[in-house]
């Protein structure tokens, strides 16, 4: 399977399983297994560099098993050939993902004038927060 020009992922890594799904299908539904269960051997496959695997692992969440493999569950239509292939351009949509590094944040200083505009409407906030309170000399 090509995820794009340099990634290609192999055979051995991908694993499908079927099974019944659930939903609309009526009679179809009770006999045929269209459901698709994609296994993905992520943390074994050797054309993801580490980096990619740990991006792909947190964009995956509760679909990263502990045994490093990603697993994805498509019975979106009643064609099982339909959800083989919207399991595997989920999967390739995924990594396309991760394979994005996040660009990363320059530390940047506030300017000088916005700290002065801070720091006046503190003290302006402060000044009418003093203004409340107990007044003394008045209903005695």
């Amino acid at each position: 399977m090509r995820i794009n020009d340099e990634i290609t992922i192999q055979d051995w890594e991908l694993t499908e399983s079927f099974t019944r799904a659930s939903g609309p299908g009526g009679q179809n539904v009770n006999k045929v297994s269209t459901a698709v269960e994609l296994r993905f051997e992520a943390a074994r496959s050797p054309a993801l560099t580490p980096a990619v695997k740990q991006r792909l692992k947190r964009l995956a969440g509760r679909r990263w098993s502990a045994d490093g493999a990603l697993l994805l569950r498509v019975e979106d239509t009643r064609s099982q050939a339909r959800n083989r292939e919207i399991a595997r351009e989920r999967l390739a949509e995924m990594i396309r993902q991760a394979l994005v590094a996040p660009r990363r944040r320059i530390a940047t200083k506030p300017t000088y004038g916005s700290q002065r505009r801070r720091l006046e409407g503190k003290t302006r906030r402060g000044a009418i927060k003093s203004l409340r309170g107990r007044v003394d000399g008045e209903g005695e």
